[in-house]
């Protein structure tokens, strides 16, 4: 179901807009694709925010990572 809405556009979304419609979109197709991509993103920062709290959760896991970053830390120093 289409749903009409009204936005009021600042400058900077003003230009940002006739940037999209340069390359053929109409202002409508524009908002739409530009919605969905911001979504998207937002989508995927919460899962990488998850995934990160999650390792970070892990003990065994950070452990590791400390394993290798003493590793790493012993191989920069013979490098020195």
């Amino acid at each position: 179901m289409a749903r009409t809405i009204s936005v009021r556009l600042n400058d900077d979304s003003q230009r940002a807009l006739r940037v999209l419609t340069a390359w053929g979109q109409t202002p409508s197709e524009a908002v739409r694709s530009s919605l969905l991509a911001s979504a998207e993103r937002l989508s995927r920062t919460h899962v990488l925010v998850s995934e990160a709290a999650a390792l970070e959760a892990d003990e065994g896991d950070r452990k590791e990572m400390l394993l290798v970053a003493s590793l790493m830390e012993s191989m920069l120093s013979t490098l020195r």
